[in-house]
């Protein structure tokens, strides 16, 4: 992992962003709300402390795609770039393919199964969630290693 100053943005560049934090989670979600809102069949969050998250050039476009849910997006080029829950407002999910040091944020769980398009394979390296991972038990967890 990168260190804790991580920058992203998005396609046109008129929207560049800094998190000056490591990632708290890892996730790649197949729910029907982030696929539309990508879309794309699924879409990977690194979601950080929001304290330490801002946006350093531009101004995205906000949009409440859910109650109590805000996505952001660049008005200009149409890039997924954020996405808060104001229940969990001390964290933010940054769309993963936005950071410039991708490669970095692998996710380490899939959420949403239950939503996920039939035509999409599931990693089996990763824990499966049909829901959030939050609030649920994985409903397959890959084999251990043997060290």
């Amino acid at each position: 992992m990168p260190s804790a100053s991580h920058e992203g943005g998005c396609l046109c560049g008129a929207i560049r962003y800094r998190a000056e934090a490591d990632a708290v989670a890892r996730t790649h979600c197949h729910c029907r709300s982030c696929r539309l809102a990508a879309g794309a069949a699924s879409l990977a969050w690194a979601v950080f402390p929001s304290d330490a998250f801002r946006f350093t050039r531009g101004e995205p476009t906000r949009y409440a795609s859910s109650p109590g849910v805000t996505r952001t997006f660049c008005g200009r080029c149409g890039t997924t770039l954020t996405w808060q829950h104001d229940g969990e407002a001390r964290t933010i999910d940054i769309a993963s393919a936005t950071l410039d040091e991708a490669d970095a944020f692998a996710p380490t769980r899939e959420i949403w199964v239950a939503e996920r398009l039939a035509w999409t394979a599931l990693d089996p390296a990763l824990p499966h969630y049909p829901g959030s991972s939050r609030d649920t038990r994985a409903v397959y967890e890959p084999p251990q290693q043997n060290p």
